[in-house]
């Protein structure tokens, strides 16, 4: 698929030229989740998208058991090396997560996904959280950050690019640093609608206006 070549050799370079300059710093929220998670008792978690490893590092210095996927193989080489220096250890995978990811059924604990799930057209989308219910085990958790839709007037100027929209609600950039990278912009009733199959235990909207989801895959005793 013409797209997801585009989406890959996007990443690759955005990664290979921009490297750890991406952010070291975890998301401001992960402290939180971190927290929930080893109250809950959860050891085994997935990063979907994870990138240069900031939160690989993090969760892995909280001795969590964690787990890496991401299409750029360039990202999953700066992962390594980080975690190497701090010697630390994670299971890394260079895939697309679109696809069905390289898992067993019933395999984490809890999956993370921090601005990535929105890279795609929404039948993508849809596809990866079925995979996502696939692969963590009853009552898992995730937490999940996905774009804001912002009017483009509420754009500062120096970041407004030419784009193509390829499908509702869905366009690639033209130019800057995530040229050639689709979008899919979210509201918070589409939010609810692609996981509806979690509890949502909390909505709400970071300092970079991308909506955040806490939620636990749902079993057949909860109401």
């Amino acid at each position: 698929m013409k797209a997801e070549r585009i989406n890959k050799k996007a990443w690759d370079r955005i990664f290979r030229d921009e490297g750890y300059a991406l952010g070291r710093e975890p998301q401001e929220d992960m402290s939180d989740v971190a927290k929930l998670f080893e109250k809950n008792g959860v050891k085994s978690v997935l990063d979907l998208g994870c990138g240069t490893g900031r939160h690989l590092v993090y969760l892995a210095k909280r001795h969590f058991d964690v787990y890496g996927i991401d299409i750029a193989e360039h990202g999953v080489k700066l992962s390594e090396e980080w975690l190497r220096a701090e010697g630390l250890r994670a299971e890394l995978k260079v895939g697309d997560i679109y696809k069905r990811l390289p898992y067993g059924d019933d395999f984490f604990d809890a999956i993370i996904s921090v601005r990535t799930l929105h890279h795609g057209k929404i039948e993508w989308i849809r596809r990866l959280v079925r995979e996502m219910e696939r692969v963590l085990k009853p009552g898992g958790y995730i937490f999940i950050t996905v774009r804001k839709h912002v009017p483009m007037k509420d754009v500062p100027k120096e970041r407004r690019y030419d784009i193509r929209y390829i499908a509702p609600r869905t366009f690639i950039i033209l130019g800057g640093p995530e040229k050639g990278l689709p979008h899919y912009r979210f509201n918070q009733d589409l939010v609810r609608r692609v996981f509806k199959d979690f509890k949502i235990q909390k909505l709400w909207v970071d300092s970079k206006n991308h909506y955040c989801l806490i939620g636990r895959l749902r079993i057949k005793s909860d109401s």
